[in-house]
């Protein structure tokens, strides 16, 4: 049911974009621009309703109904999740073999790609020429 709703106002909305753009509007002609034909009256001619204008209504209707179909069913459908029924998830305590991350000295940069402070060298190896 809710699949054949769906259709229908796809159908329907369709069917109203076209039926609204084969239209013409009110005074649409050249000559209402220089106060001929039906620009005496303010909103154009008050003619009889075309089988435009009542086709337009009737998919309005259909539109609006079907619109709120959907928002009504849609609202009180059960929401579903992947989470539902699954397992918790279990965690595994680290190996023993593994030591933990030691603390960083104070004064040593806390963020990687800082430059560590140089160790000095050792004892016995020449110092670089000219110093």
């Amino acid at each position: 049911m809710h699949t054949l709703i769906v259709v229908l106002h796809i159908v329907v909305s369709l069917a109203l974009i076209l039926i609204i753009l084969l239209q013409t509007g009110k005074g649409a002609d050249i000559g209402a621009v220089f106060g001929g034909g039906s620009s005496q009256t303010l909103f154009g001619s008050s003619g009889p309703t075309s089988f435009l204008g009542k086709l337009t209504a009737a998919a309005a209707v259909i539109f609006m109904l079907t619109s709120l179909f959907l928002a009504y069913f849609s609202g009180s459908r059960p929401a579903s999740s992947i989470m539902e029924g699954g397992s918790p998830v279990q965690t595994m305590p680290a190996p023993a073999g593994q030591p933990a991350a030691l603390p960083l000295p104070e004064g040593s940069p806390a963020t990687p790609g800082g430059t560590a402070p140089l160790a000095p060298a050792p004892q016995g190896t020449p110092s670089p020429p000219g110093k």
